[in-house]
């Protein structure tokens, strides 16, 4: 029985990994932070899934968490990872999102002794260090030019695993996710925000929806298809980066289109407030990811297009707001 350990198992990335290893037969560890995580109750409700607490900032607690697992896996999946709030907490955002993927690569090179390759690490890079693109599609030679405190904490995070792994021989493998979505998703991320608005609008508990520039556009996945990446990169003989993306672009205003569509309001204009107070200091404008890698070398692909995952993530907040509303 293979052994993993995830950090940041709370996250969407990390509920959806979870249950793809305990059924591929993985005696499974999640680390949490904090004994009051509000998240801690979701994590609970896996079966099979083990609660560990740490914390990215401290290495002993990952020292203490890497000898209890004793895992042939690990997924570094924990950031502060809400782009606007990077802004707000760049020295916080720096710390976890960067020093911690640091930390986290410390603790698994220490408990690996002679052997660098015993335990294969797992980070989680990101589509937002490509930033002001200087290419289009991005692929994994693209120059990173972040644009927020968080792609450049992420841009340190993956250079330091390309180092770690060219420094000591660790299995270290990157993917670079561009936006991966799903009904699990913070309601604080633009997709959620606008599936749970809309869910609302339709049932008539909210009466508009405010946001920042709908001309912004993305390359937008599902994550239970990205977490199937993550492990397979693991699977490989030699670690390497890989983009993970659908190579499709939709703008804000297609979410919009698709969301308020599946619950029957094809003009959405009435809804949709412009607030200033959500535009991005310096605004990433296009991203859109060249996965070829990822497929050739990993055999995937993305399964569930951009309409379905709109649509599944409305569906599910429809049945949640009616159940909170009796």
């Amino acid at each position: 029985m293979k052994r993993a350990l995830i950090t940041g198992v709370t996250g969407q990335d990390g509920l959806y990994l979870s249950e793809l290893l305990l059924d591929k037969g993985y005696e499974v560890y999640g680390l949490v932070r904090g004994q009051n995580n509000p998240k801690v109750e979701i994590a609970r409700q896996i079966p099979g899934l083990k609660l560990l607490f740490g914390d990215l900032t401290d290495l002993s607690s990952l020292l203490r968490a890497v000898q209890t697992a004793q895992p042939d896996e690990v997924y570094n999946l924990g950031a502060i990872s809400f782009v606007a709030y990077s802004w707000e907490n760049a020295h916080l955002t720096s710390d976890v999102t960067g020093k911690g993927v640091l930390n986290m690569l410390e603790a698994v090179r220490l408990s690996c002794g002679d052997d660098p390759g015993r335990i294969r690490f797992y980070q989680a890079s990101s589509s937002e260090m490509f930033g002001k693109v200087q290419e289009v599609p991005q692929r994994e030679s693209t120059l990173l030019w972040p644009r927020s405190p968080y792609g450049v904490a992420k841009v340190f995070g993956h250079y330091m695993t390309i180092n770690y792994r060219e420094s000591y021989g660790m299995h270290a493998s990157s993917g670079i996710l561009f936006n991966h979505e799903s009904p699990r998703r913070g309601p604080e991320f633009v997709t959620r925000k606008v599936t749970r608005a809309v869910a609302r609008i339709s049932l008539g508990l909210q009466k508009d929806l405010e946001l920042g520039n709908l001309d912004a556009r993305r390359d937008w996945g599902f994550a239970g298809d990205y977490v199937d990446a993550m492990w397979r990169m693991l699977q490989q003989e030699q670690a390497d980066d890989y983009v993970v993306a659908t190579g499709e672009t939709h703008s804000i205003r297609e979410l919009l289109d698709v969301a308020f569509a599946a619950v029957g309001i094809e003009d959405w204009d009435q809804y949709v407030k412009l607030n200033p107070a959500f535009l991005r200091p310096a605004e990433v404008d296009l991203l859109i990811g060249d996965a070829s890698k990822a497929k050739e070398q990993l055999g995937w692909e993305p399964r569930v297009g951009f309409e379905q995952l709109v649509q599944m993530m409305v569906e599910n907040d429809l049945a949640e707001q009616r159940a909170l509303a009796g």
